[in-house]
């Protein structure tokens, strides 16, 4: 078959003048052998691709183990003052039960992020579920008044997975998705660990009622790490029988390029170097770090903050937090398929970022008025652009970033997240018990306010959007049209 020729089976894009030559198979049905011409990131040359069914398997099974992880991170802390009655604790040791995730990322992000690089998403897929699944595991066996040790230890467990799952999402849109939905894809991604955050604020408090007696308690609390661990097991074992590391054909002409360079062309430390020398990325990190840590804030002492308007509201409070993040989850998905049809990375994300300092400005000033319904109001506005903010920015990055490893721009975007989170956690937690709830959300509005100022200051630099361009423009020229060869098709879905 000739490199630029189109294929009915494969319904994939052609390509332009040879520079190497590969053969390609698939498994997938009415796939033929085709022989493929590849390109380098300096010099984009057309080549075939393909999308496949199974990408949408692969994004919501990974949409399933981050949703389980993702859950367990609130779990404690959205029933704060219960966990600090069963295990007799203090309420600054139930928040570590949520910033150990934070913390955990911090060390271990850089070797987690090698190990991407080097073998792939399904070796990290199955390590995630599985550390996922025995954290849970061992959640079961510390339900007792004095085994807050043991619950600490699952919970670690737990958060070391999160390490392995956070900087998934760009990377699987990218080595499955074609050009015009990567953005959506990752936004998909992004929805799981989103969702597991709902379900964590809903669920607790409707499973852990508040009651004296802690043999009750101790029941009740018991159902719920059995629970936790059952889907935990399930979705283990559909990792490791549908999860796959890659497609035969790339979807993309930029996936094309990254799989064609030689291993001796990338070196991880060389990549973090190049990274820390681009200058609109640091901006990006640091504006990220800022926004999304002053959500994990949010998140951690949300329980705090309505019980000291509000006695007695703890499942109130749950479903608080559930509509911060729901309207967050509608938020992102609508953010990502808007980014797909405009690629407006810059303008948009400066807009979700303004209006995120706008959301908590409102939430901080009406917390206090007296009326649950107005807290339910503010708080669903602020998640619909704070939570909503998480896709943008891992998509930037890469768009920003192009041709490095979107493992490695996701980890450093999350290590700031998590630097963020846990500085914001504790500073507006004694905010909170000095000054009341007012003064802690103005603490996080001024970090806001600079985050945004930031932003505006980002140069949109689309790396990814040229390459796929060029590409494209390079396959029109008349050399591949001299040598009759048809010009390239759309990419269709198959």
């Amino acid at each position: 078959m000739s490199a630029c020729e189109n294929s009915e089976d494969l319904k994939g894009q052609t390509n332009g003048p040879a520079l190497v030559k590969s053969n390609i198979s698939t498994s997938e049905p009415a796939a033929e052998q085709i022989e493929c011409k590849v390109f380098s990131p300096e010099a984009p040359q057309e080549c075939t691709t393909r999308l496949y069914k199974r990408r949408w398997a692969i994004v919501f099974l990974f949409s399933s183990y981050s949703l389980c992880n993702a859950f367990q991170w609130i779990q404690y802390g959205i029933i704060n003052n219960i966990f600090m009655h069963f295990y007799s604790v203090s309420s600054f040791a139930i928040d570590w039960m949520s910033m150990i995730y934070m913390l955990t990322y911090i060390p271990f992000i850089f070797p987690v992020t090698w190990l991407l690089d080097k073998k792939g998403l399904r070796v990290v897929a199955l390590v995630a579920s599985s550390i996922n699944c025995l954290g849970t595991w061992i959640k079961v066996a510390s339900v007792k008044p004095h085994l807050f040790w043991v619950t600490m230890l699952g919970q670690f467990a737990c958060s070391f997975a999160q390490v392995f799952i956070l900087g998934m999402p760009s990377r699987i849109a990218s080595v499955w998705f074609g050009s015009g939905e990567v953005s959506t894809a990752c936004s998909i991604g992004v929805f799981g660990n989103q969702l597991g955050i709902a379900i964590g604020f809903l669920v607790p408090p409707i499973l852990v009622p508040n009651v004296e007696d802690l043999d009750k308690l101790a029941h009740h609390i018991s159902i719920m790490f059995y629970i936790t661990a059952g889907v935990a097991t399930l979705i283990f074992f559909l990792v490791i029988i549908v999860f796959q590391e890659k497609p035969e054909i790339p979807p993309s002409q930029a996936q094309a390029a990254m799989r064609n360079m030689s291993p001796q062309e990338y070196s991880y430390l060389a990549s973090i170097k190049r990274l820390i020398h681009n200058k609109s990325f640091i901006l990006l990190i640091i504006t990220y770090g800022l926004n999304v840590g002053s959500f994990y804030a949010v998140s951690t002492l949300l329980n705090r903050m309505i019980i000291d308007h509000y006695p007695g509201e703890e499942v109130n409070a749950g479903r608080i937090g559930l509509t911060i993040v729901i309207a967050g989850m509608v938020g992102s998905l609508i953010c990502g398929i808007w980014l797909d049809k405009s690629k407006t990375y810059k303008q948009t994300t400066l807009a979700v970022y303004f209006l995120t300092l706008v959301g908590m400005l409102i939430y901080a000033f009406t917390l206090d008025l007296g009326h649950l319904w107005v807290v339910f109001l503010t708080a669903g506005a602020l998640g619909f652009f704070m939570t909503g903010y998480l896709p943008l920015g891992f998509e930037f990055a890469v768009e920003l970033t192009y041709p490095e490893s979107e493992g490695t721009s996701s980890g450093l975007l999350n290590c700031s997240a998590q630097v963020f989170g846990i500085i914001f956690t504790i500073c507006q937690g004694k905010i909170i018990d000095y000054y009341g709830t007012l003064a802690g959300n103005i603490f996080l509005c001024i970090f806001l306010l600079i985050g945004t100022i930031m932003t505006g200051f980002i140069k949109a630099d689309l790396r990814r959007q040229r390459a796929n361009q060029v590409a494209e423009t390079n396959a029109k020229k008349p050399g591949c049209q001299e040598e009759g060869l048809s010009s390239p098709l759309k990419e269709d879905k198959v």
